[in-house]
């Protein structure tokens, strides 16, 4: 009787594989299929494939892969820990490997044979995956083998952050504003996938000798390898591309499992068949957000209250002071007169052309300035102050009056709203800023680093993706009964969580609701790292756009235990504490003109004017 066959299932973050493998450890059958969440039933299909193409000959079967242990203890099969599968085939197949780098749907590997074994994987980032790169690609309207053709013909690599899908983007956004070609782009996205892998999982320890290159995206994207081998400087001989490097695990896994008691591929399928169409529950469900209709119109009502005093622009007459913020994904202005009341305001997304938007925008100010029968206008701006990421920018090119660190910015708009605040919490499009304050100073200072998850952008990448306007989307969340957990990781994680949520019945509001707790979570225990969400301080004030979503507003007050004052202009309050920085600056240099802070040389209108 001949040996029997040995099949391997790989089940990963986005994709199964299948290998069968023949007593000399050769692939006789393969498949390679996305699971789109739905495992079970994607199983199934390449089982009834596998049956139709080899027969029921006896194999052995061994499952591995991240989404492989529930599937093994559903189905009574042998489950293969996936570091000792991808030994096992390195050992069998290509024993020569010193180092082998494996990227997947969701994770990233570096594995180092040279001394043992020792394993550098990605954790909570899935920045440089399979799944970063279909990100990406969507971007230039193309899928990965789109990209893999575009960068064939690049010609210049532009700096491309992948640490976050979310940052990656807001990179991309202005070089294809800019008019920067397709192709340099998409080879300039594979190189910032080789750098993350590199300088996130070897963290310096050297890459040498002989390196495989295993997973889909390596064994699919020859240009994304040639990046890693041109990186890597690496000679010829020192490249590995096994044939089947996309089913390298699976092979790892049916070579385990070879001792295994063989079974027919239609015991398989029988097993399959008795599992009925359940995949399981694998998302908990939280608390919903309000009650009922009268809970939330008693939210609605209370935070009404928190409101900036306004005045009519057309009516007033004499100097006002002008605050910009210029942020990372959009462009705040506020303009107030000298009590502080607010006589207008702008918010808009700068689609990466700050100094563009700035023009505009402020070409739409001057239009709204009352003026006289003679066309001069009435109004006068004593002093503007710019804070945010284009500070530097908009202060040389506009030559504003000053300049100010957002955070001051921040404090500034607060204090005038909430003098007695302890604690800010500002989130918006890419940043989350949380500041602790005692007797009117920063004491301490926490910022989101190279994550975004949990910020406007985040928010704002689920509903464009679900096909859905963000305001309807928020409003979603308000009215969900069964909001999912998704926890508090990457886009790239979390896109996974709400595929398998949706498979399991949740509604669009469910997951608008279970990404506002996500945000929150992020904030807290993620940025903020605290223990107990309750202790942020008893004055607690919220900014930010993210914060105009009722939602996140409410999971903020759910998990921290305090009722926090959003102000009407949450979005704006960088501009608006800008203004404020203006108007005391104005009063503080008017009887000193030779006040170091005071610059009579700039002429904020006559400079934008001439931009």
């Amino acid at each position: 009787m001949s040996a029997p066959l040995n099949l391997g299932i790989d089940v990963g973050s986005t994709t199964v594989k299948l290998a069968i493998l023949d007593a000399g450890q050769k692939v006789v059958y393969s498949e390679y299929q996305r699971h789109h969440t739905d495992i079970r039933a994607t199983i199934s299909e390449l089982i009834g494939n596998a049956q139709a193409a080899m027969g029921d000959q006896p194999l052995t079967v061994a499952i591995t892969g991240s989404g492989g242990l529930l599937l093994a203890q559903w189905l009574g099969l042998d489950f293969v820990q996936e570091v000792i599968a991808s030994k096992t085939a390195v050992g069998a197949l290509i024993p020569q490997t010193d180092v082998a780098i494996e990227l997947g749907g969701e994770d990233a590997k570096i594995i180092y044979f040279d001394s043992g074994i020792e394993q550098r994987m990605n954790g909570t980032c899935a920045g440089g995956t399979g799944s970063f790169i279909d990100q990406m690609a969507s971007l230039l309207n193309t899928d990965a083998a789109g990209l893999n053709r575009l960068a064939a013909a690049a010609t210049i690599i532009y700096p491309i952050a992948s640490r976050c899908g979310v940052f990656a983007k807001t990179d991309v956004q202005p070089l294809l504003n800019e008019g920067a070609k397709r192709e340099d782009i998409a080879a300039s996205i594979f190189q910032s996938v080789v750098t993350q892998t590199i300088s996130g999982l070897a963290c310096g320890r050297p890459i040498r000798g002989h390196i495989a290159f295993l997973g889909g995206p390596l064994e699919y994207l020859p240009e994304l390898r040639q990046s890693f081998i041109n990186t890597l400087k690496l000679t010829p001989e020192q490249v590995i591309h096994p044939q089947n490097a996309h089913l390298f695990v699976a092979c790892g896994a049916a070579i385990a499992g070879a001792p295994g008691e063989p079974m027919s591929l239609a015991e398989i399928a029988r097993r399959l068949e008795a599992l009925g169409a359940t995949q399981g529950s694998e998302v908990v469900r939280l608390s919903p957000l309000f009650a009922d209709a009268a809970d939330y119109q008693d939210f609605k009502d209370r935070h009404a209250q928190a409101t900036v005093p306004k005045a009519a622009l057309g009516e007033h007459r004499g100097p006002a002071f002008l605050g910009i913020d210029a942020g990372s994904t959009t462009f705040k202005a506020a303009l107030i007169d000298a009590d502080g009341r607010l006589l207008w305001s702008h918010y808009t997304n700068n689609k990466g052309d700050v100094l563009g938007t700035a023009k505009r925008v402020l070409a739409e100010l001057y239009a709204s300035l009352p003026a006289d029968q003679a066309g001069q206008p009435l109004v006068e701006l004593g002093h503007v102050t710019v804070t945010g990421y284009g500070e530097g920018l908009l202060l040389e090119a506009l030559q504003a009056d000053s300049g100010e660190i957002e955070t001051i910015a921040h404090l500034r708009g607060a204090s005038e709203l909430l003098p007695d605040v302890d604690f800010i919490l500002d989130i918006g499009g890419q940043d989350m800023k949380c500041l602790r304050i005692k007797d009117g100073v920063i004491e301490h200072i926490m910022l989101n680093e190279a994550c975004s998850s949990g910020c406007g952008s985040f928010i704002e990448s689920f509903a464009v993706s679900m096909n859905i306007d963000v305001a309807s989307f928020a409003q979603a969340a308000v009215e969900a009964e069964n909001p999912v957990d998704l926890g508090s990781r990457c886009t790239v994680f979390m896109n996974s969580r709400v595929k398998q949520a949706q498979k399991e019945g949740a509604t669009v509001g469910d997951i608008s609701a279970g990404l506002s707790y996500s945000v929150i979570k992020n904030a807290l225990f993620k940025v903020i790292k605290i223990r107990d969400p309750r202790d942020v301080g008893e004055h607690v004030i919220v900014q930010g756009g993210t914060f105009l979503n009722d939602a996140v507003l409410r999971a903020f007050e759910l998990l921290s235990g305090h009722a926090a004052v959003r102000p009407d202009i949450a979005g704006n309050m960088g501009a608006y504490g800008a203004a404020l920085l203006a108007r005391d600056r104005y009063i503080a240099n008017a009887n000193t003109s030779n006040n170091p802070d005071f610059d009579a040389s700039r002429n904020t209108v006559a400079s934008i004017n001439a931009v």
